[in-house]
């Protein structure tokens, strides 16, 4: 009888909902807790069922002259184009359950196993695509300091004084420099031997602000890039995700079910993008 009732048990609706439920929270956790899911940019438009969406990035607009907008009967146009983005990369993630993974586990733990692993795999994947495109998309910066700290201080400046017809400048505040956790570990040597550092908890991993700027460090970069440094909203990573509910495999004692995932990268702001390093071809 235990047999029959762990066969039948992803039929009911309140699996099906835990199922809906967790998955719910793998794609929330998707964008809170990954680096690309801060830093991509959120001004999008459009439908993406229809397979694109629009991105658009900061641009300035210059003052005028009081008066101006009430002679001309209209306001300074936004000059920045917007950037098409297809959603062109489809992907899936469809998991395979025997019955007696079902009976060992159980239907809670295993679900949670499941969209969990499923999860780390949408992040990694989401990741090293984001990240690679910055490479492709900004430009290489070639630092002069002798130290990776004084290193990272002209890459923050940089980016700051970035001058062109979208920006004029950019606060620090708004860039993060994103670190291979080599380089990054050396700026962390570098932080706790300076002078007047003392205070300095050497036991803390993240040091995150340096100079105003957003400091933090991936697995995900490009190989043989040092740090990325980026505005948010300089790239555009829209995700689609569809789940798929538990159905029995034909000729089997097994359920599948997962999620299918679509997405697109694409460039947006590619002149408040600067990168140091080469990236190494695989």
């Amino acid at each position: 009888m235990a047999r029959i009732d762990s066969l039948s048990i992803f039929d009911s609706p309140e699996t099906k909902a835990k199922l809906a439920e967790k998955y719910g929270v793998v794609i929330d956790n998707i964008q809170k807790d990954t680096i690309s899911g801060m830093l991509k940019n959120r001004d999008l438009s459009g439908d993406p069922t229809t397979g694109t969406v629009e991105a658009r990035r900061i641009a300035n607009t210059d003052s005028q002259a009081y008066g101006t907008a009430r002679s001309g009967g209209k306001g300074t146009a936004i000059t920045a184009p917007p950037v098409v983005v297809p959603l062109n990369v489809n992907r899936e993630i469809i998991n395979e359950v025997e019955d007696k993974d079902i009976r060992t586990f159980g239907v809670d733990d295993l679900i949670a196993r499941k969209t969990l692993a499923n999860q780390r795999t949408m992040e990694r994947e989401l990741e090293r695509a984001f990240f690679t495109e910055a490479v492709t998309g900004g430009t290489e910066f070639t630092p002069t300091g002798s130290t990776e700290l004084e290193q990272a201080e002209e890459l923050i400046q940089s980016i700051e004084t970035t001058s062109n017809e979208f920006v004029d400048g950019v606060d620090r505040d708004l860039i993060t420099v994103v670190c291979s956790p080599e380089y990054y570990g050396k700026i962390r040597n570098d932080l706790d031997t300076v002078a007047g550092n003392a205070n300095v908890n050497t036991a803390r991993s993240e040091f995150g602000i340096y100079h105003g700027a957003r400091f933090t460090s991936s697995v995900y970069l490009p190989s043989g890039i040092d740090a990325i440094a980026m505005v948010e909203g300089s790239v555009a990573q829209p995700v689609m995700v569809s789940r798929v509910d538990p159905e029995k495999v034909q000729f089997s004692d097994a359920y599948a079910f997962g999620l299918f995932f679509y997405y697109g990268t694409k460039t947006v702001m590619g002149d408040l993008i600067k990168y140091v390093g080469a990236e190494v071809s695989a």
